[in-house]
């Protein structure tokens, strides 16, 4: 039992000093946005890595999404009579709530590990360490333009996702199912709220990338200079970084009613 308490004692500890060591490196990163030069041609060059090589697997996992969506709705509306109904539960499930949370977890997966893995092979072969003996910022200069791309490209995707999805549940509830084109179009046109919906479903997104861009590079910084501790630390930011969203899309849902 003192076994117990004092390893559980440790552990929160440990917790603790990390989300400090977090806070700190997050400030730093803030101070680099606003500390001229403007390091433009980075912040493209993460935009292409991190968003346009994701366009694929986003644009698949939408339809797939959607069109599970579209069946499973389908086969409960039709108990009620409601199939006319299908647009809009298809259209507020892929914009309120999975939309953001999947693009999400699939850009921790992707993007997010790669983002880490990148900077945590760059500490381990000491290229960070170059940097300074340059006098140049290892956050400003590698850190900062990856963190801010995924702020920038997770709504972008995640809206890319929605679309596919609604593609998606079209095609299988209007063109398998048989329900009428204009009453899943009106339904879907009716239900939505521009200023509810879509802006909190893109509110939600931006905080996602916040916390995945963060969380990867953090744990790609402060990795062990081994090929076993960027290993680590990879696994470490999708693990984190998914529970995490699943724990604020919580709050946020409970606070905004996102």
């Amino acid at each position: 039992m003192t076994t117990f308490v004092h390893d559980l004692g440790w552990a929160t500890l440990r917790f603790v000093d990390d989300l400090g060591r977090m806070a700190v490196f997050a400030a730093h990163i803030v101070r680099s946005v606003i500390t001229p030069p403007i390091r433009l041609r980075p912040f493209v060059d993460e935009i292409f890595k991190l968003g346009v090589l994701s366009l694929v697997i986003i644009c698949v996992s939408g339809v797939a999404v959607g069109m599970v969506l579209g069946l499973q709705g389908y086969n409960t509306l039709v108990r009620f009579g409601a199939t006319e109904s299908l647009g809009a539960v298809v259209g507020l499930s892929l914009i309120r709530e999975l939309g953001p949370v999947l693009t999400a977890l699939l850009t921790t997966g992707r993007a997010g590990s790669a983002t880490t893995a990148e900077i945590g092979t760059m500490v381990a072969t000491e290229q960070l360490d170059g940097l300074r003996m340059m006098s140049v910022d290892p956050v400003h200069m590698v850190v900062t333009p990856k963190a801010l791309a995924m702020v920038a490209v997770m709504p972008l995707l995640s809206a890319l996702f929605i679309v596919a999805g609604l593609f998606g549940g079209y095609l299988v509830g209007v063109g398998l199912m048989g329900v009428d084109s204009g009453a899943y179009m009106s339904g879907l046109e009716n239900a939505v709220v521009f200023d509810d919906d879509v802006a909190g479903s893109l509110l939600k997104a931006c905080v996602f990338g916040v916390l995945v861009g963060l969380i990867a590079t953090y744990r790609g910084y402060t990795t062990a200079p081994t090929s076993a501790g960027v290993s680590a630390a990879t696994t470490s930011t999708v693990v984190v970084g998914s529970v995490s969203i699943l724990i604020f899309d919580y709050f946020i849902t409970a606070l905004w009613g996102v």
